[in-house]
């Protein structure tokens, strides 16, 4: 992401005016869509792991952990590609017709009979070990179907936030892109996101559950179809951003500059250090970010000396970096201690869609005599808690916060982080309180040693865990999401909403860690296929007591924090006055701006 082009790519005018609100309906179009079809897909796969390929509960737990893992690494390939030369617009719709590809697998697998294995028979106990395991030739389908949509998501899931916020832009004109606007479109992304996951926890699941897997695979597929083709639509209107290189290679650059001057001084004087405007030109359109003490070895990549620039001017990037670019690197590296506080969260979360499912299949679920809510569908009380705090957060708490603080936000993004952090734990604890009633009334009825027996305790009891759950992702994810846009340099915007599915990348594989250290440590006591013998309590009792030490974490590193810095020139300001993230600088000589708060 570099330069503004009010057009093609390849920098191409268009003379209709682009960007703005009118490109919501096929952004949102194909963000629901695409939502819509991951929720569908993802939400249930572990009754589809445990039951149509039999697999038992802990593998198929970390099966699905290790598989959200790589799909929210890819983000950083699709990340490096959109900075680097397809930009945004190019590289979700092939991240698209990839994911499209995948889905399709899914329905082939579920759809032919030799690709799964046979039905339990009906005297066989309905547990994994009792029926035969699908064979290897059946995982891998699976695993090439499951790569493909990691693969997919990974070009879409970087880009589709920064490419919306792209839309309310002024990139060039030294204002600030986003504004207002900008924040609402956050919480409308999430929003919608939101919306879409609520559709597939109700409609999908029940079709898995109650129709067929080949239907219920092949809805989010024909979803996934939709989201591609809404989105290509939209084209003529999209403001895309023309990539300027790889943002990555310019980072090791520096770190090699600084390497190879590790023994030079730098000198007290920082206007001695490399400054080249022209250079930093398509890079820095907002602003040049301004030097600053931290990370002092990474000041020597500035300091200039006999033979880093040539005769002609040109210096040698591999030798010599601008203090803009080394700033860019020091920005991305002050914002990796508060980014990593986000990982334990999603390890933590990971067991909504495992152990809690299973928690469900134990208990009532009759909603009449003839209906039971499917176990995936629990999740729903998350989401609809999700959508109505972003809501209520929108639209009550931050008018009135506004009143108290000054700041169009309400709050600052550290803030709505924080307190994300301190509900997720209230979530956990609650997880870990209501499972052990559920395991005591189990008891108490003699069923500790019936995994298909029906415990006679409501489901509904579940609803406070996932309520919380929900709650804490209306902070802490969309003040995670503001906070990586904001604060990362503007070159690497697609680079930092990356970072956003790392961080959810590792959690997963933290929790398969976090489940086989347990599994190993406790002998299988903890986490048996049997969850009425299991102690599922005792590990909710760990990770709340992991989330707690997480939020201490979060705190002293906030503490430390500082925030970026750049300089405005008069000229490109309009109006004299410029929201700059949650501060206003008056510009009558080039001024420098602090973004964001603390």
């Amino acid at each position: 992401m570099a330069t503004a082009a009010l057009g093609d790519e390849d920098g191409s005018p268009k003379k209709t005016k682009q960007g703005g609100f009118k490109t919501m309906p096929f952004i949102l179009a194909n963000e629901i869509c695409d939502r819509f079809a991951t929720a569908g897909f993802n939400a249930n796969m572990i009754t589809y792991l445990t039951q149509q390929l039999h697999l038992p509960l802990v593998e198929a737990s970390n099966l699905l952990t290790n598989f959200n893992g790589t799909a929210a690494f890819t983000p950083v390939l699709g990340a490096i590609i959109a900075d680097s030369c397809a930009g945004r617009f190019w590289t979700i719709a092939g991240g698209g017709a990839l994911y499209q590809l995948g889905m399709l697998g899914l329905v082939v697998s579920a759809l032919v009979p030799a690709l799964r294995p046979a039905s339990c028979g009906a005297g066989a106990a309905a547990t994994a070990t009792a029926c035969q395991r699908a064979s290897g030739g059946q995982l891998a389908m699976l695993y090439v179907s499951l790569l493909l949509t990691a693969l997919g998501g990974g070009g879409i899931r970087p880009c589709v936030v920064a490419f919306g916020a792209d839309q309310f832009g002024l990139r060039g004109t030294g204002r600030r892109p986003g504004g207002e606007q900008k924040w609402s479109y956050f919480n409308l992304y999430f929003f919608s996101m939101g919306l879409a996951v609520l559709l597939a926890l109700t409609v999908v699941v029940y079709i898995q559950e109650n129709v067929g897997w080949g239907w219920g695979f092949g809805i989010p597929s024909v979803a996934m179809f939709v989201s591609v083709l809404s989105f290509v639509v939209g084209y003529p209107l999209y403001v895309k951003v023309k990539p300027e290189g790889s943002p990555f290679k310019r980072l090791l650059q520096v770190v090699v500059a600084a390497f190879k001057k590790r023994k030079e001084s730098v000198p007290e004087d920082v206007g001695l250090l490399y400054q080249n405007k022209e250079l930093d030109a398509p890079i820095a359109a907002d602003g040049r970010l301004l030097h600053t003490d931290q990370l002092r070895f990474l000041n020597r990549a500035a300091v200039l000396t006999a033979g880093d620039v040539s005769d002609s001017g040109e210096p040698d990037l591999w030798r010599v970096s601008t203090v803009h670019r080394v700033e860019e690197l020091k920005s991305i590296v002050r914002m990796l201690p508060l980014w990593a506080a986000s990982i334990t969260l999603v390890a933590a979360a990971s067991h909504n869609f495992t152990f809690a499912i299973q928690q469900a299949r134990t208990m009532d679920r009759h909603l009449t005599p003839r209906f039971q809510i499917p176990p995936a569908t629990m999740i729903i009380f998350t989401t609809l808690t999700m959508l109505v705090s972003l809501a209520l957060y929108d639209r009550v708490f931050v008018p009135v916060a506004r009143r108290y603080t000054g700041r169009r936000s309400g709050i600052t993004y550290f803030q709505r982080m924080g307190a994300g952090f301190a509900v997720s734990v209230l979530g956990v604890l609650a997880g870990a309180l209501v499972e052990a009633r559920r395991r005591r009334v189990a008891a108490e009825h003699g069923l500790l040693d019936s995994p298909s027996a029906v415990v006679p305790i409501s489901v509904f009891w579940l609803v406070p865990q996932y309520a919380l759950h929900g709650m804490s992702d209306a902070l802490s994810t969309v003040g995670h999401m503001e906070f990586l846009y904001d604060q990362s340099p503007e070159s690497m915007r697609s680079s930092a909403a990356a970072l956003f599915w790392v961080a959810g990348s590792i959690g997963n594989y933290l929790g398969t860690v976090l489940v086989t250290a347990v599994q190993s440590a406790t002998r299988g006591v903890w986490l048996q296929d049997n969850i009425n013998k299991g102690r599922l309590d005792y590990y909710y009792w760990l990770v709340t007591f992991l989330l707690v030490l997480n939020l201490f974490y979060y705190i002293v590193c906030f503490h430390f924090y500082t925030l970026k810095t750049f300089e405005v020139d008069a000229g490109r300001i309009n109006g004299g006055e410029e929201q700059v993230g949650e501060r206003q600088a008056e510009a009558v000589e080039p001024c420098h701006v602090q973004v964001g708060s603390l």
